[in-house]
């Protein structure tokens, strides 16, 4: 059970600096195979579908890992939690490369996935124990644009380097940038305001009814579904993209496949702008328009004609975004206080399964039958996270 206390004063410019570096670490390093999937499939004779494992082994194994390491966040406070996972994450980022066959490949992946989780699953948690409730609606916008910036990075700079250094080069060119970051994080991230003798003393018992209560909410499980079918879908058109613009007929290079990255800066903005959005629109209405808007710019990525299928991912990717960064700080300021990092943990697991499970399914529908019914079926997805929240939205 999280004790319940003022937070200590802190300086809010260093908790965001060091929150945004640890997620520019860790979202580089997470997605940082996503460019170089085509890469990976002629190399190794896989098809879509097993190239894109190269993410979703990471994603999957972060979903699994994201609950228990909430918990132990609980236990031994979230700063040690959140530094462990950034200087974990970095060393096997710098051994991905070093990888003789791609078995090793997907282990090594399936272990930074799990390393990866102690961020994402505890960062919101530790934002309200600094900052507090009524500071938590920005501060989660922040980090999720930072986390945002990060996936971008990651992806511009593998895609940028696979050219002339093939995959094991663009894959090291990302863990040093997220090694970079990682020591910013270590020096700046503040420490906890929980007495750490105090929350040695939490008990099992309190950590379960802690879960009850982060899954007794209708509004919770809303935010939850909401989080795992965006992020499948999101993921799902991002695993096949570089397939796509490679392939035919656009037939483009991959480091110009890759700029198509740079649509994530639009999801920086509009995650950012979340809480202004919040209070003209209401929450309900805010994550229907992000979704909504997401399955539009999807269906524009159906044409052939290179300019649209660029505006069609600057617009799904706003739109996701926007809907994420909803979602997730309504979790957070929906938790009850003894449940808050349940909470975060379980919004984080739906959110990566959603990305583990959508990722690949998308890639074998890509796989199989081709861009228009990949757009159908994340558009379906879509459309249910809707409805999800939709049945909440009296509450």
């Amino acid at each position: 059970m999280l004790l319940t206390r003022e937070p200590v004063r802190v300086n809010p410019r260093r908790v965001t600096l060091a929150v945004a570096a640890a997620g520019i670490s860790s979202f580089a390093l997470l997605y940082a195979p996503q460019p170089v999937l085509p890469q990976l499939a002629a190399q190794f004779q896989l098809d879509p579908g097993g190239a894109s494992l190269a993410v979703s082994v990471a994603t999957g194994a972060l979903a699994l890992a994201v609950m228990p390491i909430a918990v132990l966040s609980e236990m031994v406070g979230r700063r040690p939690v959140i530094l462990t996972s950034v200087i974990a994450s970095v060393v096997l980022g710098l051994l991905l490369p070093l990888a003789p066959s791609y078995s090793v490949f997907l282990i090594l992946r399936a272990i930074q996935g799990v390393a990866i989780a102690g961020f994402p699953g505890v960062a919101a948690a530790y934002l309200v124990e600094q900052l507090g409730r009524k500071g938590v609606a920005a501060a989660v916008g922040a980090m999720i644009a930072g986390n945002t910036v990060g996936g971008m990075a990651g992806r511009l700079v593998s895609g940028f380097t696979a050219g002339p250094l093939g995959w094991h080069g663009a894959l090291a060119a990302v863990a040093v940038v997220a090694l970079v970051c990682a020591v910013i994080t270590v020096v700046a991230l503040p420490a906890s305001p929980v007495d750490p003798a105090k929350t040695s003393r939490v008990r099992l018992g309190d950590v379960f009814a802690g879960l009850k209560a982060a899954v007794a909410s209708r509004v919770l499980l809303a935010q939850y579904a909401v989080g795992m079918l965006a992020m499948g879908s999101f993921v799902a058109l991002y695993n096949a993209a570089g397939f796509r613009l490679t392939g035919k007929p656009l037939d483009l290079s991959p480091a110009i496949a890759s700029l198509v990255f740079l649509a994530y800066a639009v999801g920086s903005v509009s995650s950012s702008m979340a809480g202004k959005m919040i209070a003209r629109f209401g929450r309900v209405r805010t994550v229907v328009v992000g979704l909504s808007t997401t399955i539009a710019g999807a269906a524009l990525t159906i044409s052939d004609f290179l300019p649209l299928v660029v505006l069609g991912f600057l617009v799904l990717t706003g739109g996701f975004f926007a809907a994420h960064a909803v979602a997730n700080g309504w979790a957070a300021a929906e938790a009850p206080e003894n449940a808050r990092g349940q909470v975060a943990g379980l919004y984080t697991l739906s959110y990566y399964l959603g990305s583990s499970v959508g990722g690949t399914t998308g890639a074998v529908i890509f796989g199989h039958t081709g861009w228009t019914w990949l757009v159908v079926f994340t558009a379906v997805l879509l459309t249910l996270a809707m409805g999800a929240v939709l049945s909440v939205r009296r509450r």
